[in-house]
């Protein structure tokens, strides 16, 4: 009896667990048309929270890297890149504000993007790019993370599969049965390789939409195969790439890169898009 009594109980628990989950998902979120992904997605922040959101984080970020690198010519090339990248294509016509942030550490090879516009690359990634055209192809994957809205749908979805998972938990999790408390653990388990795959899908979306940005912007989109390349040889080494513990496998992303620069130009890409070298680049 005591048994029946406290599965009862546990299912109770986890219903409400999942109608909490479920009314979170569809009534503290809203959905919204993204004219630049062509999705409809499921969001947690509006436009100006997101903004907030990533001018309040910035300077903290900065200095997990060791601050911003503190040269005036780099910066300014990575801004003149930026702005080309956004005035350039459509990302001009969302309400977004672009900053662009060169990080000091020059060891960590990486750049990320924050919600609202706030976009970091770092010196030690910068060391590595040999053009103009494979800086655009970071920068421009980045872009996209923002005007895709991806951190607000990732909250938004964290928001659901977290409390399913907690549900799925509450009723597996026995206290006299370590089989069934592993099984517990299993199902958060599952919810965050949910999360997981919600990330790739996200670093994919801002491959091929990367690469359409870019080309808007009169950039070769092959420049970001380029990347791909290098990270992929910087992974061999015995410090794998930051960049590399975050996004999907270089070699995969270069095949889907590939077939998204074909889609775009089934005829070829053009001659004349920027892909020069660099000018200046980081002394590390």
């Amino acid at each position: 009896m005591r048994r029946d009594s406290s599965m009862s109980g546990r299912l109770i628990i986890a219903l409400i667990l999942v109608v909490i989950a479920v009314g979170g998902y569809f009534f503290g979120t809203r959905e919204e048309y993204n004219p630049v992904t062509g999705e409809n997605q499921r969001i947690a922040y509006t436009v100006d929270q997101e903004i907030a959101l990533g001018l309040q984080a910035a300077p903290e970020m900065a200095a997990q890297f060791g601050g911003l690198y503190d040269d005036p010519q780099v910066q300014a090339q990575i801004d003149a890149i930026g702005r080309k990248l956004v005035q350039g294509s459509e990302a001009a016509d969302t309400p977004y504000e672009f900053d662009f942030h060169v990080l000091a550490d020059p060891q960590t090879i990486n750049a990320f993007a924050l919600p609202g516009g706030q976009i970091f690359i770092t010196a030690g990634l910068l060391n590595i790019m040999d053009t103009e055209g494979e800086v655009a192809g970071v920068l421009a994957h980045e872009i996209v993370h923002v005007v895709g809205r991806h951190t607000s749908e990732q909250v938004a979805k964290a928001q659901l599969t977290q409390g399913l998972a907690g549900a799925a938990a509450a009723v597996l999790y026995d206290p006299d049965n370590p089989q069934r408390s592993s099984a517990a653990q299993l199902a958060m388990v599952v919810g965050q390789l949910i999360t997981m795959k919600y990330g790739r899908d996200d670093e994919l979306q801002s491959d091929r939409v990367g690469v359409r940005i870019m080309a808007e912007a009169g950039y070769d989109p092959r420049s970001m195969t380029k990347v791909m390349e290098k990270l992929d040889e910087a992974g061999q080494g015995p410090r794998p790439p930051e960049f590399m513990s975050t996004h999907p496998n270089p070699e995969n992303r270069i095949e889907r890169i590939n077939e998204a620069i074909a889609e775009e130009f089934p005829n070829g890409v053009p001659d004349g898009l920027i892909a020069w070298r660099l000018f200046v680049t980081p002394v590390v």
